[in-house]
């Protein structure tokens, strides 16, 4: 929703810019993305609209945040995921409390598969592209921030090799998303060590950004880091450019997950799971109902 709370008579050079980002917000939007900055300035380098500098970064948030304020750019159009109010559940009623509870009742959905994976991603911002998809093939997003914490890959192969076990699963699997760059390239060998170091045993695949996905999608470049410690073996491979995974639109990424979440799954080992859920809601609804009946028939 556009509000205004303060005015603005933004030059035209200024309005140009503001139309532009809101063509770019509102395709997104019907598709049902919500942007960050981040992806949202990349989506105007890769239009050369900007240019890919860090003063034009930094001007694109100072514009929007006057835009916002003037009620020229939608309020819920920019995502921020790193401040997020902690609000208590609280329902009306049972009816409200059931209907709820049944859109987060599921089984376990890997139980009998052949591999078991869960979905990394390097930068939080990615977070609300990736955790519909998670939620959809029911499984854990893990978000890494960098480079984790020990504790967070020691728990974190906790967690894998006790789903593998529990559920059946012959492998583990981590589908990966990082930026090509020095430290997004040694993040997947840095997973993978210590996952098997902490006793998971689980592979770790980098979905994206890929090399060939560079190639094939013309992201903008970044210069890299040359003060990175890992730069010199990841110039040798990949040149003096670097690029950010965020930098793909948000419909691509999911095709990505989507197609690795597919060649994954036997969709009949889901399909059997789907078909048991749905009578076990069932039930609850039944019991549910009763139970309200009564109630008012008792006054």
């Amino acid at each position: 929703m556009k509000e205004a709370f303060k005015d603005w008579k933004p030059t035209e050079k200024s309005r140009m810019r503001v139309q532009d980002c809101n063509q770019i917000i509102h395709s997104y939007q019907a598709q049902g993305y919500r942007l960050t900055l981040r992806q949202l300035y990349y989506q105007l380098v890769s239009r050369n609209i900007i240019a890919n500098t860090e003063k034009e970064y930094k001007a694109l948030g100072g514009l929007l945040n006057r835009a916002r304020l003037a009620g020229l750019v939608d309020w819920a159009a920019i995502e921020d995921r790193g401040r997020r109010p902690h609000t208590p559940l609280e329902y009306e009623g049972l009816q409200e409390m059931m209907d709820d509870a049944l859109l987060t009742y599921r089984l376990p959905r890997w139980e009998g598969q052949d591999v078991y994976a869960e979905l990394w991603v390097e930068k939080d911002a990615l977070a609300g592209v990736l955790q519909p998809l998670a939620s959809h093939y029911h499984t854990t997003l893990m978000v890494n921030r960098g480079y984790s914490s020990q504790s967070a890959m020691y728990t974190s192969a906790g967690r894998i090799a006790w789903n593998k076990e529990r559920l059946g699963c012959k492998e583990a699997i981590v589908l990966y998303l990082g930026d090509l760059d020095p430290s997004g390239e040694d993040m997947v060998r840095d997973i993978r060590d210590r996952l098997h170091l902490f006793g998971a045993g689980c592979d770790v695949y980098k979905l994206a950004l890929t090399e060939a996905q560079v190639r094939t999608h013309n992201p903008p470049p970044n210069p890299t880091k040359l003060t990175d410690s890992r730069a010199s073996g990841y110039v040798a491979k990949f040149g003096m450019s670097s690029w950010e995974v965020d930098a793909l639109p948000p419909n691509l990424l999911e095709q990505y997950v989507t197609a690795a979440f597919d060649e994954l799954l036997d969709e009949r080992l889901i399909e059997a799971v789907l078909v048991k859920e749905e009578r076990d809601k069932q039930d609850v609804r039944n019991a549910v109902r009763q139970l309200l009946k009564k109630r008012k028939s008792d006054g």
